[in-house]
């Protein structure tokens, strides 16, 4: 399994579909796919895609957002970018570029299709998958979600509690353009933190 999975991200690595066959318009600058998977790990995280930043590091949430996760989740930098335990997938695995008000776009379209089926069939692991805002939420998800995030997010405990494996629970991005919802929503921090926590620890640290 090992070796399988191995040679996957080897070939998620070199992929470079959103230039060379885009199902729009190409992507405007290198790939540089980021992700961060083992066979053991037991919790995974998937965002929407890499930022600017992370896209110039090569290092996941490597940036204010994951600043935030990892408070979010109570985890240390050291155990946060352990991938033996803790999985790292984002949507779409490239840095999709700016929109014209300097926001990151939406995930590219080749990518969840392309790779995610593969890749999730080879975590065999897998126990918890954080859904990191809406990309990640619809395509998890699917019927599931409500009609906005915040519907989502708030059902958490009717999706972290039904039967299959992985289980999910769904998040809020953590960016500062969340804030606002944040302030809007206290119930987050209130009742959802303390159950994120608790479901990490136990799998992040065991015993």
């Amino acid at each position: 399994m090992t070796r399988a999975l191995d040679r996957l991200v080897s070939e998620i690595r070199s992929c470079r579909q959103c230039r060379a066959a885009p199902s729009g318009v190409p992507l405007p600058h290198q790939p540089r796919p980021v992700l961060r998977v083992s066979a053991t790990a037991r919790l995974a995280v998937v965002g929407q895609a890499p930022g600017t930043r992370v896209h110039a590091s090569g290092v996941p949430f490597s940036d204010p957002s994951g600043v935030r996760l990892r408070a979010w989740m109570d985890v240390s930098d050291a155990e946060f970018y352990d991938e033996t335990r803790i999985a790292i997938i984002p949507m779409g695995f490239c840095f999709p570029g700016l929109d014209a008000a300097g926001g990151d776009l939406p995930p590219r379209a080749e990518c969840a299709p392309l790779w995610r089926p593969r890749l999730f069939g080879l975590l065999k692991q897998l126990e918890l998958v954080l859904l990191v805002g809406m990309y990640a939420q619809r395509w998890h998800l699917g019927a599931e979600c409500g009609a906005t995030l915040g519907e989502t997010v708030r059902d958490f405990r009717q999706i972290l509690a039904r039967h299959r494996r992985p289980r999910f629970l769904p998040l809020p991005h953590p960016s500062w353009r969340n804030n606002a919802w944040l302030k809007r929503n206290p119930w987050f921090e209130t009742e959802l933190l303390p159950v994120l926590r608790r479901e990490v620890a136990d799998l992040v640290r065991p015993g």
